[in-house]
């Protein structure tokens, strides 16, 4: 047992060892990503199903129910996925600081490193930062943020990245969009928006930080592209 869990930490140990060796990388790699994303954009059909209307009140009903859910705001954190999971939970965060009159604690996490295709992404993947509460989140009741639930993975190396920070009271899952397609039994407790598509269509949530508005599209590939 001993030797099973000094493996364990010599693991999460390694891990963040190649993270804070990635950082630089990260930043150079992040600075010339804008461009490229923009020009696969310019091959898909754009839709238009949320606008920053719709947004802000889906995030007034997620964060009601954040609430319900919690009882209360006592122990609750907020842990954003990065990165648009990130600005959604800061919405969040304001909501409910607004409404509750109260302060609450948030952080966010990059999942890069607990990925399940991380030997597909290559030998220099993008890492991000990640920052706790600064009350950590042991004995916390913890809602996980992300902008898009789809295939459950992503949620399945947040999951593992959180339980080596700590051991939460409990953890919601909370997705500004759900477009189905699970690969994993995972499912949200609290959506903002549910949207069935085809496998050729992808949902994109746009925040100010990053795109400068605030929306959510559906982009349908163009055959053409492929």
């Amino acid at each position: 047992m001993v030797t099973r869990r000094a493996a364990e930490l010599r693991l999460v140990v390694d891990r963040w060892a190649t993270k804070v060796e990635l950082f630089a990388a990260n930043d150079r790699l992040r600075a010339s990503s804008g461009p490229h994303r923009t020009a696969h954009m310019d091959q898909n059909n754009r839709t238009h199903v949320m606008d920053e209307a719709d947004v802000h009140g889906a995030v007034a009903g997620m964060a009601r129910e954040i609430v319900e859910r919690n009882e209360g705001t006592d122990d609750l954190v907020l842990i954003g996925i990065q990165r648009r999971g990130t600005q959604i939970a800061a919405l969040l965060v304001s909501e409910i600081e607004r409404t509750e009159a109260v302060s609450i604690e948030a952080g966010f996490i990059d999942i890069t490193l607990y990925r399940d295709d991380l030997m597909v992404v290559g030998p220099r993947p993008i890492v991000g930062e990640s920052k706790l509460p600064s009350r950590g989140i042991d004995r916390q009741n913890v809602v996980l943020v992300d902008d898009v639930l789809y295939t459950g993975r992503t949620i399945r190396a947040a999951l593992n990245e959180l339980m080596d920070w700590g051991r939460p009271k409990l953890i919601h899952l909370c997705v500004l969009v759900d477009r189905g397609g699970r690969e994993l039994p995972i499912q949200p407790d609290i959506v903002g928006k549910r949207v069935d598509l085809l496998k050729t269509q992808s949902v994109e949530v746009l925040v100010p930080e990053i795109d400068g508005a605030l929306a959510v599209d559906i982009l349908t590939v163009n055959p053409e592209a492929i």
